[in-house]
Protein backbone atom coordinates (compact mmCIF):
# COMPACT_ATOMS: atom_id res chain seq x y z
CA UNK A 1 0.00 0.00 0.00
CA UNK A 2 1.26 3.58 -0.74
CA UNK A 3 -0.44 6.71 0.70
CA UNK A 4 -1.01 10.03 -1.58
CA UNK A 5 -2.83 13.02 -0.32
CA UNK A 6 -5.40 15.05 -2.13
CA UNK A 7 -2.69 18.10 -2.81
CA UNK A 8 0.02 15.67 -4.48
CA UNK A 9 -2.47 14.85 -6.99
CA UNK A 10 -3.51 18.89 -7.64
CA UNK A 11 -6.44 18.73 -5.26
CA UNK A 12 -6.52 21.67 -2.20
CA UNK A 13 -6.01 19.61 0.83
CA UNK A 14 -4.13 16.97 2.13
CA UNK A 15 -6.63 14.37 2.58
CA UNK A 16 -4.52 11.05 2.08
CA UNK A 17 -5.63 8.38 -0.19
CA UNK A 18 -4.03 4.70 0.57
CA UNK A 19 -4.37 1.92 -2.26
CA UNK A 20 -1.79 -0.80 -3.50
CA UNK A 21 -2.12 1.19 -7.33
CA UNK A 22 -1.82 4.39 -8.58
CA UNK A 23 -5.15 4.21 -10.20
CA UNK A 24 -6.50 2.86 -7.24
CA UNK A 25 -5.85 6.56 -5.04
CA UNK A 26 -6.70 8.25 -8.63
CA UNK A 27 -10.47 7.03 -8.41
CA UNK A 28 -10.34 7.90 -4.21
CA UNK A 29 -9.94 11.16 -4.96
CA UNK A 30 -11.99 11.69 -7.74
CA UNK A 31 -15.02 10.46 -5.57
CA UNK A 32 -13.63 13.16 -2.58
CA UNK A 33 -13.71 15.90 -5.00
CA UNK A 34 -17.13 15.27 -6.37
CA UNK A 35 -17.98 14.52 -2.59
CA UNK A 36 -16.44 18.02 -1.47
CA UNK A 37 -17.97 19.93 -4.53
CA UNK A 38 -21.33 18.18 -3.77
CA UNK A 39 -20.98 19.18 -0.10
CA UNK A 40 -20.46 22.99 -0.98
CA UNK A 41 -16.81 23.09 -0.30
CA UNK A 42 -15.72 25.64 -3.00
CA UNK A 43 -12.05 25.05 -2.36
CA UNK A 44 -12.59 22.14 -4.37
CA UNK A 45 -14.06 23.41 -6.89
CA UNK A 46 -11.71 23.82 -9.37
CA UNK A 47 -9.84 20.79 -8.90
CA UNK A 48 -12.82 18.95 -9.58
CA UNK A 49 -13.51 20.83 -12.59
CA UNK A 50 -9.50 19.99 -13.45
CA UNK A 51 -10.44 16.05 -13.08
CA UNK A 52 -14.08 16.33 -15.31
CA UNK A 53 -12.07 17.97 -18.08
CA UNK A 54 -9.19 15.18 -17.80
CA UNK A 55 -11.56 12.39 -18.24
CA UNK A 56 -13.65 15.11 -21.38
CA UNK A 57 -10.19 14.84 -23.24
CA UNK A 58 -8.27 11.67 -22.53
CA UNK A 59 -5.35 12.70 -24.67
CA UNK A 60 -4.96 15.69 -22.65
CA UNK A 61 -5.39 14.38 -19.54
CA UNK A 62 -2.53 11.52 -19.84
CA UNK A 63 0.46 13.73 -18.92
CA UNK A 64 -1.41 14.25 -15.74
CA UNK A 65 -2.06 10.62 -15.62
CA UNK A 66 1.46 9.41 -16.01
CA UNK A 67 3.06 11.87 -14.01
CA UNK A 68 0.72 10.62 -11.49
CA UNK A 69 1.27 7.18 -11.67
CA UNK A 70 4.77 8.25 -11.42
CA UNK A 71 4.89 10.12 -8.87
CA UNK A 72 2.95 7.10 -6.98
CA UNK A 73 5.39 4.41 -7.92
CA UNK A 74 8.41 6.51 -6.69
CA UNK A 75 6.37 6.45 -2.92
CA UNK A 76 7.88 4.46 -0.37
CA UNK A 77 5.58 1.54 0.61
CA UNK A 78 3.47 2.32 3.78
Amino acid sequence: MKTMTCRQMGGPCDTPFRAEKADGVIKLQDQHLKDMVAAGDAAHGPANDEMRGRWKHPIKGMGWYRETKRAFAALPDD
